[in-house]
This record gives structure tokens, C-alpha cells and sequence, in this order.
């Protein structure tokens, strides 16, 4: 017994050693190879706290890679020792946010050709989904579900400067009920695992709440629930209620208590109020929400939002089958789109809290900026739809001090485009440079 306490106070202070001297190394290389700092300029930037266009600015960004004053370059003068990033006649913005994407997920692999694959090879491919978000001008994701923690995995190889892509608010493994949409539903029992539930499973208050814990202890910094059924997984109804409400305030009052926010996939109408009575922070897809969940979303106290992905649809149902999406999975997806869009423009109007949400996996991730053009379709101005991928991601992820604006003491995390976004809000589906603090990452 003794030499086992022994052994576990060695390795401990060999990790927390371990860890102090990687913090040492990396700071001390940053500091080495960055600049004391860094000007960026343009014609002008879009103030999405104000809704304002700001003209000739001049972005100073410190070696932290966050911004340290905002100017006019008409008057302000920087020294040779500067690291001077011009873009010219372009609008800037700050750094979009999606709060809904599964990065291991390649859209053009579908139903049952993900068999094909080995279990490694999911990961992989999450390298270069990061990296098309990036250059797609999203610089920050929350990736709400990941098979064998790959997202927590590439968050930290991101991190780390081993790979390249968006800040990552990762969730591990999505929690959900025995046979629900975040269960596996695809295989025969003879196939399934012998020892026990599927990771992020629980049927109880008590066994959700371990998975919570669970989650968190692996590195999750969102804990993501599915309250109903959905659509790309099979022998589930979108509109079926999963997760009761107990166990989602099982969920929520026990990832609160350790500092975490609580995403619940919620199409149907029951498992959406049941969400938002149970305190969860924000409600995927909100389908076929209804006139009481909406008013329930306006009214709660503590803020609610929606995330609603109504654009991938035009994905799915044009290259679906192709890709090997089942048809049952594909008539779900019919059923509910036009529904989804409706019910997203009578929830704007009616004051719902609104964040940029694609569900990038189910369409390309390179494309999610082709959403706007529908947010704006159905009811929102370019300015809301933009602030929906900045400042209120940012207010959703309790981020403000880090992201989704451009302002003093966040990070430089700015995309640019030629043409003005407000006019013409199609300029995010190709963003012509990416800066992600402070570092020119796409672009001249």
C-alpha cells in the first residue's frame, strides 16, 4: 500500500513538473520568434457591438496576440520595429464563431460507408476540416460531439502549433440515452459493445451525471446532451422526446457547477421546452420548436439561445444518397428543413436569442458561410446574422473577453472581404484573408 502512495506522489510531481516545463519552453519560444508587435490596417472594420463601420483603422496586437488599441491610421505612426499587416480596401471583421460543427465528420461519407474506415482514420480528418474552417474566415468552433475525443485531441495539437485551425471549445463524447440519436444505432447487438454502455450513455440522473464529470476530467469545456431524436440517426424520430427533463437538470445543474455550459440537440417541440425549463444554455436545430417554447426562450432569465443550422439541408439533399445517407435518414431531413427555416424567422421575431450554428460534418465544412444568405433570407438584417457569428457566439460560449469582436483586449482574430457584408452579406460565403491573433493566416 505504501509503495503505491509512493509511486502515485511521484508521478504526480513528475506531471506537474512535466507540465511546467512545457509551459516554460513554449512561452519562451513564443517569445523568441513573435514580434513585440503587430499593426493591422484596411479601409475599414464592422464595430459588431455598435452595428457601426469604423473607416481607416489601425489594429496594434501585442506579442499576446491580442489587441492592445484601435486607431486611425490617417494620424497614428508605428516604428520599423512593427510587424505591419496592410489589407488594403478591404472591410475587416471579427473572427466568425459556428457554436454547432463535428469536425471527425467528413460530409461526403455517409449511413453505413463510414464502415469502410479504420478507427483512427475519423481523427485524421478532422486535421483538415479545422483547416478549411479557418481559411472559411471561423476562427473559433464549438465541436459538440466527437467519436474517441478527437476534438479535444486536435484542440491540443492545434494549440500546440502541431496543426493548424480555429480555437476549439471541444465536448467529447455527446451524452444522451440508451438507443437515442447520440447513442450507436447502427449495428446489430452481435456487434455492439459487451462491457457495458456506450461512453457519454447514462438512463439516470445519477449515471448522467458521472458522464458529465467524465466528460469534463477528459477535457471537455462544453457538455453536449440529446434531449430528442434526430435526423441522421437511425431507429429515431426528430421529434421524440429522449432525455426527460430531470435528467437534463441533472445535466445542467451539474456541469454549472464545474464552470461548463450545457448544449441540448432538441428538434422536437416536448424536448425543447423540456431544455429550457432544465436550464440548458443552448438549444441545437430547435426545429419544430413551438409558440410555448418560444415564448419560454424569450422569458427565461438566464439567457437561452437558439442554434439553429438552416442552411445544410441544400447539402444533404442534393448529394445525400450519393454520399450514402439511408433514404429514411433522408426523408427526416425533408420533413422537417422547411419547417426548421419557418420556425427560425417566427423565433427571431419574436426576440429569441439567436447563434451561427451549421452542423458542419452533415455539409462541408470549407461552406458554412453559405448560411448566412438563408438567416438573412428568413428574417434577419446582414448585421444580425453577422452579430449571431460574433458577438453573440461569443456571449453563448461566456468567451466575451476573448472573441467575437473586434476591441481592445481580445484577441486579433479578424477575417476580410472586398466588398461590403452589410450591403451584401454573400462576401462571408469566400472571406479573401484570416488573421488569427495577430497572425496573417489566408490571405497576401
Amino acid at each position: 500500500m505504501q509503495s503505491r502512495v509512493k509511486l502515485r506522489s511521484f508521478l504526480r510531481v513528475m506531471r506537474i513538473g512535466g507540465i511546467a516545463l512545457l509551459g516554460a519552453v513554449g512561452t519562451g519560444t513564443a517569445a523568441q520568434e513573435a514580434p513585440s508587435q503587430t499593426v493591422i490596417t484596411a479601409a475599414r472594420y464592422i464595430d459588431v457591438l455598435s452595428g457601426k463601420t469604423v473607416e481607416h483603422p489601425a489594429i496594434f496586437v501585442g506579442a499576446d496576440g491580442r489587441i492592445t488599441n484601435i486607431a486611425d491610421a490617417r494620424t497614428v505612426r508605428w516604428g520599423s520595429d512593427v510587424k505591419h499587416i496592410d489589407l488594403g480596401g478591404k472591410t475587416l471583421l471579427p473572427g466568425l464563431i459556428d457554436m454547432h460543427v463535428h469536425l471527425d465528420g467528413p460530409a461526403d461519407i455517409g449511413g453505413y460507408r463510414g464502415l469502410e474506415f479504420t478507427d483512427s482514420f475519423w481523427g485524421m480528418t478532422a486535421v483538415k476540416n479545422a483547416n478549411d474552417m479557418l481559411n472559411a474566415g471561423f476562427t473559433t468552433v464549438r465541436n459538440v460531439g466527437s467519436g474517441d475525443r478527437n476534438d479535444i485531441g486536435l484542440k491540443q495539437a492545434i494549440d500546440s502549433g502541431y496543426a493548424t485551425g480555429p480555437r476549439i471549445v471541444p465536448a467529447g463524447y455527446a451524452l444522451g440515452a440508451t438507443g437515442g440519436h447520440c447513442d450507436s444505432t447502427f449495428l446489430p447487438p452481435s456487434l455492439e459493445k459487451k462491457d457495458g454502455k456506450e461512453e457519454g450513455i447514462g438512463d439516470s440522473p445519477d449515471e448522467l451525471r458521472y458522464q458529465v464529470r467524465r466528460q469534463r476530467k477528459y477535457g471537455a469545456e462544453v457538455i453536449k446532451v440529446c434531449a430528442t431524436g434526430g435526423v441522421f440517426s437511425r431507429n429515431t424520430e426528430p421529434g421524440q422526446l429522449q432525455v426527460p427533463e430531470n435528467e437534463l437538470r441533472a445535466i445542467a445543474d451539474e456541469a454549472h457547477q464545474w464552470g461548463l455550459r450545457v448544449a441540448a440537440h432538441a428538434h422536437g417541440a416536448a424536448g425543447i421546452r423540456a431544455a429550457i425549463a432544465a436550464g440548458i444554455d443552448t438549444i441545437e436545430h430547435a426545429s419544430l420548436v413551438d409558440d410555448e417554447g418560444i415564448r419560454m426562450a424569450v422569458a427565461r432569465k438566464q439567457p437561452v439561445w437558439f442554434a439553429m443550422d438552416i442552411y445544410n439541408t441544400e447539402y444533404t439533399q442534393a448529394e445525400g444518397s450519393k454520399n450514402g445517407v439511408l433514404e429514411d435518414n433522408l426523408r427526416k431531413d425533408r420533413e422537417i428543413a422547411q419547417i426548421q427555416r419557418d420556425n427560425f424567422r417566427k423565433a427571431h421575431r419574436a426576440g429569441v436569442r439567436m447563434v451561427f450554428a451549421s452542423d458542419a460534418g452533415v455539409m462541408p465544412h470549407g461552406e458554412v458561410g453559405k448560411q448566412f444568405r438563408v438567416m438573412v433570407e428568413y428574417g434577419m438584417t446582414p448585421i444580425q446574422a453577422i452579430q449571431a457569428a460574433t458577438k453573440n457566439a461569443a456571449e453563448a460560449l461566456g468567451r466575451e473577453k476573448d472573441v467575437g469582436a473586434i476591441a481592445v483586449g481580445r484577441y486579433a482574430d479578424i477575417v476580410a472581404v472586398d466588398g461590403d457584408p452589410l450591403a451584401n452579406v454573400r462576401e462571408l460565403e469566400s472571406v479573401d484573408a484570416v488573421v488569427k491573433g495577430g497572425v496573417l493566416v489566408k490571405g497576401e
